[in-house]
């Protein structure tokens, strides 16, 4: 007995198998944009037959809702609301920015503060606009900057290298605990007058400051990021025979990597912070040191312009650092999911 060739159809008298084929062809007609008189169950298209929602069903699946009962988004209205969000989160950093300098504006013109020691914001910042033409102030800049370039580089050379070898080795990891953990709260201001005794006034001074409080910045991300490898990994690469450094090559380094880039930022911040304080205390030449000069001279505008001006270079460095941040990131999750 041959079998019925099914490209021909159900049977004469098979009503399942033309029902069946009945259903199909209204599906395919929802599906290609018709099916008007069809119930709302069949209205979702992109489901296949097997798992078309009953008559009754709502308008919307359970596949669609996602597994939080919610309707989920296409990739494009997502995109949609976090440019909303990323433009409502600057907006409202600009905001805060504008009310401050307004309080600040309002303060000493009520009499709240004595405007001689606290002049309204609107000098501060018309000084500030001066000095941009002033090449004394660009040299204290560039004397700022040489600092904490300088002392990053070293930082982040020497604490990156550190990290890795002792984060590698669980007998380095126990010898040295104690001692980075009595190191590490030590605040740099406090090593002053050692700088000031072994190198005087100097850029070297400053350096030491610099890096002694970035290096445990960078350190730690580094320690946190090699203790976070996956030992499953480690394991699968020691059976084909890689070495420690292709180990550090291709296991640990990109795990770290997203800790190190964090430290980066912590210790750019932090480096600027200490090169103005080196500056302002030890009198090392710079924004720290023209900051010093005019609050000793009464000229309290002048003073006030270059906190702005600091202020200033620290937003920059931190959009720099952020942005590069992202770029070496970009694969890295943490850096997909966020708003660009």
């Amino acid at each position: 007995m041959t079998q019925r060739d099914p490209s021909r159809g159900p049977a004469p008298g098979d009503d399942e198998a033309v029902d069946r084929q009945r259903q199909a062809r209204d599906l395919h007609r929802v599906e290609a944009g018709g099916g008007d008189d069809l119930p709302a169950g069949y209205r979702t298209a992109g489901l296949d037959t097997s798992t078309r929602p009953d008559p009754g069903a709502p308008a919307v699946s359970t596949a669609q809702r996602g597994a939080t009962g919610r309707k989920t988004s296409t990739g494009q209205a997502r995109a949609v609301r976090q440019r909303r969000r990323t433009w409502t989160n600057r907006l409202l950093g600009v905001a805060g920015m504008l009310l401050f300098l307004v309080a600040w504006e309002l303060l000493p013109v009520l009499g709240v503060v004595d405007e001689r020691f606290m002049p309204p914001a609107s000098a501060a910042i018309a000084d500030l606009l001066e000095k941009f033409t002033d090449q004394v102030f660009w040299v204290a800049v560039w004397d700022t900057m040489r600092a904490w370039a300088i002392g990053m580089v070293i930082a982040v050379v020497s604490a990156a290298i550190l990290g890795f070898i002792i984060g590698s080795s669980n007998f380095l990891r126990k010898a040295t605990n104690s001692t980075i953990e009595f190191l590490r709260p030590v605040p740099s201001v406090a090593l002053i007058p050692l700088a000031v005794l072994i190198f005087g006034v100097g850029i070297e001074s400053a350096l030491l400051l610099i890096v002694y409080a970035s290096f445990w910045q960078v350190l730690i991300q580094v320690l946190y990021g090699v203790a976070d490898v996956d030992s499953v990994a480690m394991d699968t690469a020691k059976s084909y025979g890689l070495g420690m450094v292709n180990r550090i090559r291709y296991v640990i380094f990109p795990t770290a990597l997203p800790y190190l880039m964090t430290g980066i930022r912590l210790a750019a911040a932090v480096a600027l912070i200490l090169a103005i304080t080196a500056q302002l205390i030890i009198g090392t030449p710079g924004l720290g040191a023209e900051i010093a000069r005019a609050q000793s001279g009464g000229a309290y505008v002048s003073m006030y312009s270059l906190v702005l001006a600091t202020g200033l270079l620290g937003v920059i460095i931190n959009m720099v650092v952020r942005a590069v941040e992202r770029r070496i990131l970009s694969w890295h999750t943490s850096v997909r999911s966020e708003v660009k």
